[in-house]
Order: structure tokens, then sequence, then C-alpha cells
């Protein structure tokens, strides 16, 4: 193990253990002279010198202390080669009871989810994402601590790559059942926004009718001109059909999450770098779109007029535009235990250091309340 100062200029602070110093030899007791007048006809005798003295040493050696530990503690002192290395055992959801048999007494057995919660709470009923739980793990163990995972045989919650880990996984399949995955909340239904010029007053009236025709009883929403003032809230999806630069308004709208949607002959705001969303039959994109800020910027390739897009006339554009302006929900991830299992050989991740300044703060009022005690039994010496 070896310490360690994050900011080891904040040691420029020790020079405050000048102050106690100076205070103690400032605030000695010397001896008050009185004069009697007898003393007037004795001849005055040479006095002696002074050496300097100390007093109330315990006191002054606690203030120096605590000046000492206030100034480590600035530091952000860091301890390396702390690491628990007692085994770990990482438990899915799931998995039974019976299935654990009898655990080694020097392992730390956790579930396998947010937190890690000890195996003695109560089991989480829901589905985790296992594989980022897996990567978390072996980022904060010691290096030199071994992992043990118990598998339920299937089970949600992995992503597009196998974790790659820096540790050899003690891999085990176990009895027991994973969580049913959630099923994916309903998206909301989108809040047009439509803001057009009479030049693009024909294209929206297509938009209007599929907006529609999303929920029965609505009423198409309303053509705005560009020059009007946008709303001050609400989670609406707006809709810009002019010719030219987006305005600055509806970038700002879309760098805090919304989603705009534009004509063909709206530029995009640089850099944004357009995917195409929709293509026709043939494999021409229809509309491209590109991330911007919190949001996106979703543009449509061609003028909205039956002849340059006929799509607009198919009795399924109003899902398709729904499906263009609403982000999917992610599709749960199920996997085999019995072929599914971390990789390991990956570079080992940073040592983690333990913070010592909780320990610290402890140590400095501990140190605070003794030297408030020692003041308040220093012996006040009366002038002789």
């Amino acid at each position: 193990m070896n310490l360690s100062l994050l900011l080891p200029g904040a040691l420029a602070a020790l020079a405050a253990l000048a102050l106690p110093l100076l205070i103690h030899l400032a605030r000695r007791s010397e001896p008050q002279r009185i004069d009697f007048a007898a003393l007037r006809w004795l001849e005055s005798a040479p006095r002696p010198r002074h050496s300097l003295r100390l007093e109330e040493r315990a006191l002054l050696a606690a203030r120096l202390l605590l000046i000492a530990l206030l100034a480590l503690w600035l530091g952000q002192p860091l301890l390396f080669g702390a690491g628990d290395v007692r085994p770990f055992i990482a438990v899915m959801p799931g998995v039974s009871r019976e299935a654990l048999g009898t655990l080694p007494p020097d392992a730390r057995a956790h579930w396998l989810a947010p937190g890690f919660p000890a195996l003695d709470q109560t089991a989480p009923d829901t589905t985790q994402p296992i594989a980022s739980l897996l990567r978390q793990l072996d980022a904060e163990l010691d290096p030199q601590a071994p992992l043990t995972v118990l598998a339920t045989t299937a089970f949600d919650g992995t992503d597009a790559q196998i974790p790659h880990l820096a540790r050899a996984v003690d891999w085990r399949i176990a009895q027991g059942e994973a969580p049913a995955p959630q099923s994916a909340p309903e998206p909301e239904m989108p809040a047009l926004h439509l803001i057009a010029d009479v030049a693009h007053a024909g294209g929206a009236r297509y938009l209007q009718a599929a907006a529609a025709a999303w929920r029965e009883g609505i009423e198409p929403p309303a053509r705005h001109d560009p020059e009007e003032i946008l709303p001050a809230a609400g989670n609406l999806t707006f809709v810009w059909l002019a010719e030219g630069e987006l305005p600055q308004a509806l970038r700002e709208r879309a760098s805090q999450g919304a989603t705009i949607l534009v004509a063909a002959d709206a530029s995009l705001p640089e850099p944004a770098a357009a995917v195409s969303l929709w293509r026709d039959a043939e494999g021409a994109p229809l509309a491209e779109g590109a991330a911007f800020g919190k949001g996106r910027i979703v543009r449509f390739t061609r003028a909205l007029s039956p002849e340059a897009m006929p799509e607009l006339l198919d009795p399924g554009f109003p899902d398709r535009l729904r499906a263009l302006l609403q982000l999917e929900p992610p599709q749960p991830a199920r996997a085999d235990a019995r072929f599914w299992r971390p990789l390991d050989g990956a570079a080992p991740w940073p040592e983690t250091p333990r913070d010592l300044r909780s320990w610290l703060a402890l140590a400095i009022a501990l140190g605070f309340a003794l030297e408030r005690g020692l003041a308040a039994r220093a012996p006040r010496k009366v002038p002789a």
C-alpha cells in the first residue's frame, strides 16, 4: 500500500503551523513586577536572561496536529493497494435460493443489479442490464479479487457486444428463471406545431391530415406563419416548412431535446451528419435525420407533393410519419447462458484508490474536540 495526494500543493497550508507557536510564545505568563519603597535604596542587580519556554505543551501539540490534519485533508489523500481481494459472487435475479448452496465464508455475495444489493435483501423482480453490470464489476473490483457469476439458463439485459473483461469469470449456470422482461411503454403521440409559409401550404395539408389520422376525434394541427412566436413550453414536435436556414429559435429547441421536421428546401445547420431514415421501394431516400444537441432534425428529401412523393397518398403514410418522428423503444435482448459468457483478456482497469478524506474528517473532528477540552482545562496563572 502507498499513500498519494491528489493536490500536493495543498501542503503549503502547513505553513500555518507557525501560528500556534507564535500565539503560545506571545501569551506566555510573565511575573508582574511590584516596586516597594524600601527597594529603592538597594542597588539594582543584573537581571537574568529569560529563555523561551513553551507552556501548555499538550494544548500546543493538539493545535499543531489539528492544522496538520487540515492541510492533509486539503491535499485529498488517496490510498493505493488497499482493495478488497475477497471473492465476489454475483447472482442474477431469478436464481433460486436452493441453487446457491453453501457459499464460502469469506466471499461477498450480491445480486447482479444496480447498486449490487446484498444477497440477504429481496431479489430484484425486474430485468437487469446484465452486460453493463458485469463491466461495472470488472472496473470496480480489485484486480486480484475472483469473480463468480451464477446465471439463469436464459436472461435478458444483454447488448450488442459480449463483455470483454480484464479477468476470467467463473461462469456457472444455476437453477432458476430470470424475471420476465417488462413490455416497453407505448410512446406518446407526437403533438405537432406546424409552421409553413404560403408556398408550402399545400404540403402542410398532407401532414395535417396524417396527424388527424393518428388519433380519432382530434383536430388537425393548425398552420402557423413563420413570423409567429414559438410557444413557451410543451412537449412539441416542430414542423418547419419554409425555404432557407432554420431559425435560431428552432435550433435552440432542438438543442434542448425537441424533434424538428423540415422541408426538403430547408438547410440543415452545421455540423449535422445526416443519415437516411426512410426509403422508397427503389431504395431512394425520402427522409434523413441528424442529431442536434439533445434533440434531432429530420428533413424530407423531396417536395411534399404527390408528383414528387407519391407516398403521401399511401394509406400507411400516417403511420410511417409517426414512426419517423418517434424514437422506437429498445427491444429486450435475450441470451442463452450456455453460449453467452464474458470474455477475458482485456486490458486491466486502472486501480481505484481509497479516498481517505472521510477518515481524516473524523480525525479532524476528534482533534478539534481534544483541543477545546485542553483549552478549557488550561491553568490560568495569576500575576505574582
